[in-house]
């Protein structure tokens, strides 16, 4: 257990989550209303989501099957029999006058995500529950200086809230779990994981309490929507209740927001109760009664996950640790590794190793200078593919290789065409090599004769000349191996 420690002693912070991940489904959970993202404001409206008089809420059953999907991955029990209630609160943005959840009876109880520690070991992050629940509108408040605007596009979308136990301690472990569990719903395909669109976001429960003592009065931060912003909450929050409690104040029970531009949390409202939101059973629904075989039909669809996978790549391919878990990490880096070594026609570990090099070192690289992910890729599986296997049959050498790369990123050629356009194909030929060398070792006998004189580092300097007389071209380990004869037998 890490502490924060400061002058008057240690302090144990306790952190849990409350994440709402939106369901991917195309019509929202109580009505047929669309959920594509990007429509102009209220365009995707049902009179269910805009509460008219007289109309009845309908439950979405792939909404439903999306979140036995959900509880399945992540090791919880899935209840035969949930209820769905009414949780009032008035905003502006929620034309019922109230919210449409699952509180004493979720659809899943319990569950776990295992992150990876600092020191390479595993441990459990317990989950309470994950409910259903519809979404609120959006209220906008800068587009005019006297008025707010409501768009009610988001209003009715499918929810699913993933409550954690109070199990994390660091700011840390809040963004490991936090893309683990993204990791996840998205390898699951039911939650995109968009944090930007806001189809995935958090709320933060923390407090802050001596060793060995009980845990204290928490602050709750609403509505954090990236981790980068997750992390900066905890640590403000932290320093701030610190400073509360070290000068003998107590943290006041209230829901906080953050503010990403100054980095620090203000206060929204008391944090209100269970009790205070009145919460009744929704009388407009019956319960929510599941038949085992569609959790079983269910279960036999879940895909092979991020902690498998990783497993699977060290044991068939014998990628170190850290190579797997970062391409296991996201389903699309995942696939596009698979697919390529697919397409190199070899599923032998040196090649295995080659891809994962090239993968997460230049492919990366130019990615990242390109503000590009790995869907957006200008380089194929295929041309990856083709790229090592020109190194593996000394076509090409791997540093030749490295500009092949940038000129598929730069062209959308192929690898062997490049090669052959630009004349890169590396020299092979044993008298052509023993040809350069010898012209090399003429041109600086002074250096030969302090070669031959203890001065072995200058074995670098002739391999050097004469890879710039062949352009990079030479085959490296031939060019080693015939100047190696020939300056040992003398010129």
């Amino acid at each position: 257990m890490d502490y924060v420690e400061t002058s008057s002693g240690k302090w144990e912070l306790t952190i849990g989550l409350e994440i709402h991940a939106q369901i991917i489904s195309n019509s929202k959970l109580f009505s047929s209303a669309s959920t594509k993202f990007g429509s102009a404001p209220n365009e995707n409206v049902s009179f269910v989501d805009a509460a008219l008089p007289g109309v009845l809420p309908v439950i979405n059953s792939f909404c439903v099957d999306q979140a036995i999907k959900t509880g399945l991955g992540l090791n919880g029990r899935i209840n035969f029999v949930s209820f769905f209630d009414r949780k009032n609160y008035f905003y502006p943005d929620l034309p019922q006058g109230y919210q449409i959840s699952q509180y004493k009876h979720p659809i899943v109880s319990g569950g776990y995500v295992e992150i990876e520690t600092d020191g390479g070991g595993q441990r459990k992050i317990n989950l309470e529950r994950i409910h259903i629940e519809q979404d609120a509108g959006k209220s906008i408040h800068d587009q005019s200086a006297t008025k707010s605007f409501i768009d009610l596009n988001r209003a009715g979308i499918a929810l699913m809230e993933i409550v954690t136990k109070p199990d994390m301690h660091s700011a840390e472990e809040v963004s490991v779990f936090l893309r683990k569990l993204r990791s996840i719903l998205r390898y699951l395909g039911t939650c995109d994981g968009n944090m930007d669109e806001g189809s995935m976001r958090a709320d933060l429960n923390i407090s802050l309490h001596r060793p060995e003592t009980e845990l204290g009065t928490r602050a709750e931060i609403k509505n954090v929507n990236s981790i980068k912003f997750l992390a900066a909450a905890v640590a403000f929050e932290t320093a701030r209740q610190i400073e509360i409690l070290e000068s003998g104040g107590k943290v006041d029970q209230e829901t906080r927001l953050f503010d990403s531009t100054t980095g620090e949390t203000r206060p929204m409202r008391s944090k209100e109760d269970a009790q205070d939101y009145r919460y009744f059973p929704e009388p407009d629904l019956p319960p929510l009664v599941l038949d085992p075989a569609r959790i079983e039909a269910i279960r036999r669809t879940i895909p092979e996950l991020p902690d498998d996978k990783a497993r699977r790549l060290q044991l068939e391919y014998d990628l170190p640790h850290y190579d797997a878990t970062i391409i296991a990490s996201e389903i699309e880096m995942a696939n596009f590794y698979e697919d390529a070594l697919k397409h190199s026609g070899s599923n032998d570990k040196n090649t295995a190793k080659m891809l994962s090099n090239w993968l997460l070192g230049d492919l990366f690289s130019l990615l990242n200078k390109h503000g590009k992910s790995i869907t957006e890729s200008n380089v194929s599986t295929q041309n990856l593919a083709e790229l090592i296997m020109l190194i593996k049959t000394d076509v090409i050498s791997g540093k030749i290789a490295k500009d092949v790369l940038e000129a598929v990123w730069e062209s959308g050629k192929s690898p062997s065409d490049i090669v052959e356009e630009k004349g890169w194909r590396q020299i092979t030929s044993s008298d052509e090599i023993e040809a350069i060398i010898l012209k090399v070792l003429e041109e600086h006998m002074d250096k030969v004769a302090e070669y031959k004189s203890g001065k072995e580092k200058l074995f670098g300097f002739f391999i050097g000349q004469a890879m710039q007389k062949t352009h990079g071209k030479a085959n490296p380990q031939l060019l080693n191996s015939v100047l190696r004869k020939l300056i040992t037998k003398g010129v």
